[in-house]
Order: C-alpha cells, then structure tokens, then sequence
C-alpha cells in the first residue's frame, strides 16, 4: 500500500448541528410572528402541538453554550418565514428580523458559523390557505421576495445558505404534506408543479445571492436515503435506478447547472406536462450552479419491484415496493442503520460532480425517558456516530471525496418532524413529553462527553 496517509481532519472542519425552526423555536404567537400551517396542527396520542417546542426562542444561549462547549463550529438552523413575513408576501416584521439577527450574533460570538435554511416545511398559512402553497407560482414569486430581503439583511454575516430543505421530498408524495399544499386531489400535475416552483424559487434566490453576496455560497440538499435493488433480479435494479433518477439524480443534475434529467424530461412530455416549464425557467437554470452539495442520511432502503402495479409513476414506487433489507439492523421505527451507505453517497456525489459534499442532517432517533438523576445511557448513538464518521472519513481519506464537514441532527433533543417527543436524537436530553411540558431542563447523555472528545481531538479520538 506504500507509506500510511495522514488521516486528520482538515483544520476548517466543521463540526455542528442542524435543526429546524418550528421544530424548536416555539413562541408561535410571539414577536409578530404570523401562523404557520404548523400553528394549527392538533396534537395526538403521539404527537404534540407545536406551540413550544423546546423553546429555542427564550434559550437559545443556552443551547448555544452547550455546542460551543461540545467544540462545534457550526450551526444549520432555519429562518421562520411567517416570523419574519407574517403573511409570507406581505409586510415584514422587524422585530422577527431583529430576532434573528441577536441569534446570530450569538453564534458568531461563540465561535459558531451560522448556516441560514430558508424553508423547512412550515408554509405561512396565508399563503396555503390563498393559494395552496407552492403549486401556485404566487407562492413561489413570494418566496423569492422573502429570500432576497433575507440575504439583504444577513448576507454579510452568513456565508453558508440553503434555500429548502431536503428538496428532492417535493417529487415524492410527501410533497403534499411539506409545501402547504391544503386542498385537491394530489395528482401527478400538482406533483410536478410543486417540484419545478420549489426549483425555480432555488434556482433565482442561488442567483440572486451570487450576485448580491459573491462571498456567500450556495448548496442544494437532498433527503438521500439510499435504496438498494432487495434482490439482483434485474427488474429490481431497474427499478431501483429509476427511482434514484427521479428523486436524487434529476435534482443534482439541476443543481450543477446541466437541467433537468432526460428521463425525467421523457415522463413529463408523455404526461403532458411540459407546460409547468417555462422556456424561461429552463434557460435560467442553466446559467446557475451551486457552491455545495447537501444532504441529509439516515438510513437506506431496499426497493422489491414485484408489487409495482403496472404504470406506476417511478415518483410513486417506495409506496408499494419498500422492503426490509435482513442484512442490516434497524431503529424502533424501522429506520435501517448503514453507515457503508453514507460513504456511499459522499463518495459518488464528489466523484460524479466535483463539488464539495456536506452532510448536514445524520443521526439516531430512539424513544429515551430521563428519570431526574441518572444519565441517560446511549451507548446505541455513540455507536451510530462513530460508524458514520469513520465511513466519512473513508469517503475522503480512502475515496478522495472533498467534504465539508459533519453535522448531526437535533443534537439537543427536539419534536420529531411528526411531533413526536419520544423520537429523541440529541447528546442532550430536554426534558419535556409530549402533553407534558415539565421544566424544559437540557442534560447531557452519555454521548455527549464521547462528541465533545470527537470534535475536541477532530475526530481523531473515537
């Protein structure tokens, strides 16, 4: 093999966290803020309202003091459009601005690089309820509208900008649950609509922030599970690569400025589509790139193509052809752990676009209780981030692959995407249920002090 390598981490690395707001800002009806389709949400047996939180709007400095004493460097977290838009196009609120700007002073204070998400799935209701969210292009020139005042006023501060989360889940049906979507039939027309506005809402603020902030840079983030064939039987694999056309290749094919996938393009002439793509929008794509290539991973998936129904869209097969890989040992949700999968990705994002890769969402989401004295013993997530880390490392180190850095999700507990407070992912337990608030306190895991060694040493002692 010749002489070792030096396996260290680059100095810059960034180690952080990533969050979403209504996940835990809380203070829904405070500082000016105006509802969002999340604000009217009902709890259930399993579930919260999201009228809390974990009240990162009062205590965020204390949670920013937790990460800067783990050793993190950066911090992903996401603008609330109706707090700083209450209508989402209409008047801003200065005190919502203002908010936003202490926090991230405090970051910046702490030694913490703020990274600015701008939509995670919490629509402003005006705009749901006006105009069904982003299948209108209403709602997408609004959007615009609110990236561009948002780059105005903090681009001198924050260099690294996302506009949506996990932007591949609005061509999959959850589409419908993410872009304040309120009222239809769902249909493949919606779908499309709703995928190629998001785009083209990425595609002009990317633009727009090159142009305005050249020191600022852009990445375009997908959700990648990824979804092995569940045998070799060629249909599987057909299948299979179908799927990652649609959902992730399409995507970062447009992301690197080479426009839509030509299979994708095929599906939407044949469907009668092509009149959601303006000629415009199309030549306007292929004039911007990103700067980075996000992601988040969790886990991966195994696609069976036997109950594919004939004539399936392929943006529809997991909802009939997700199967339980036996090679791979699985969370109490049934989420596959893989870390070999996100070496994977990283490797093959870098290989196929030479951009660099950032990982911004990876962890473990287990049903934890605190019983007031003893630590919580997580020993399952310690295990969980030294796997996926080491499989990082051998992305760059053995592969080649240039990355970014790491950033774990909800690293201080916070509601699951579903509400769900037993669904915890954090170093750092916070001390609430899901119908009972109790006293909100954060306590360190056991995984907190094993991190704090990680980043402390740059992922040298694991």
């Amino acid at each position: 093999m010749g002489r070792e390598m030096n396996r260290t981490l680059p100095a810059d690395f960034l180690w952080g966290n990533s969050v979403s707001s209504m996940q835990t800002e809380g203070a829904w009806n405070e500082g000016g803020k105006g509802m969002s389709v999340y604000d009217i949400r009902q709890p259930a047996e399993f579930a919260s309202d999201w009228k809390v939180a974990t009240d990162s709007y009062h205590r965020y400095r204390e949670d920013f003091d937790l990460m800067q004493d783990l050793g993190m460097n950066c911090y992903r977290f996401q603008i609330a459009w109706s707090r700083v838009c209450p209508e989402g196009d209409g008047e801003f609120n200065e005190e919502g601005i203002a908010f936003y700007h202490q926090f991230i002073d405090e970051l910046i204070a702490r030694g913490i690089e703020p990274m600015i998400c701008l939509y995670h799935f919490d629509m402003p209701l005006s705009l749901a309820e006006r105009f069904n969210g982003f299948t209108d292009r209403r709602v997408m020139e609004a959007f615009i509208r609110y990236g561009q005042k948002m780059i105005d006023c903090f681009g001198d501060k924050v260099k690294w900008w996302l506009t949506f989360n996990e932007q591949n889940l609005y061509h999959m049906p959850d589409a419908f649950l993410i872009s304040g979507y309120m009222r239809g039939e769902k249909t493949l027309r919606e779908l499309y609509q709703i995928q190629h506005h998001v785009m083209m809402a990425h595609v002009h603020l990317t633009q727009y922030l090159h142009q305005a902030k050249p020191q600022c840079l852009m990445g375009g983030m997908l959700a990648h599970a990824l979804v092995y064939p569940a045998t070799c039987k060629p249909r599987d694999i057909l299948c299979a690569q179908q799927l990652d056309e649609f959902l992730n290749q399409n995507l970062l094919r447009a992301f690197a400025g080479e426009g839509y996938s030509p299979e994708v393009m095929h599906v939407v002439a044949r469907e009668g589509l092509e009149d959601i793509y303006r000629a415009e929008d199309l030549t306007l794509m292929a004039q911007v790139k990103i700067d980075y290539l996000a992601f988040s991973y969790y886990a991966s998936k195994a696609l069976d193509s036997d109950p594919i129904p004939p004539g399936t869209p392929v943006n529809y097969y997991m909802q009939f052809g997700d199967k339980k890989n036996d090679y791979l040992e699985a969370t109490e949700w049934g989420w596959q752990i893989d870390p070999l999968g996100f070496r994977t990705i990283i490797t093959r994002y870098y290989n196929d676009w030479r951009l660099p890769v950032f990982p911004i969402e990876n962890g473990i989401g287990v049903i934890e209780s605190w019983d007031g004295v003893n630590q919580v013993a997580d020993d399952y997530r310690i295990a969980y981030h030294r796997d996926h880390i080491n499989a990082m490392k051998e992305a760059i180190f053995d592969d080649g692959a240039q990355v970014i850095g790491y950033l774990g999700w909800g690293l201080i507990d916070i509601l699951s995407s579903q509400g769900d407070m037993r669904k915890r992912y954090g170093v750092v337990y916070v001390n609430r249920e899901n119908h009972d608030l109790k006293d909100l306190k954060r306590v360190p895991k056991k995984s907190y002090a094993w991190l704090k060694r990680v980043i402390h040493s740059h992922g040298a002692e694991m």
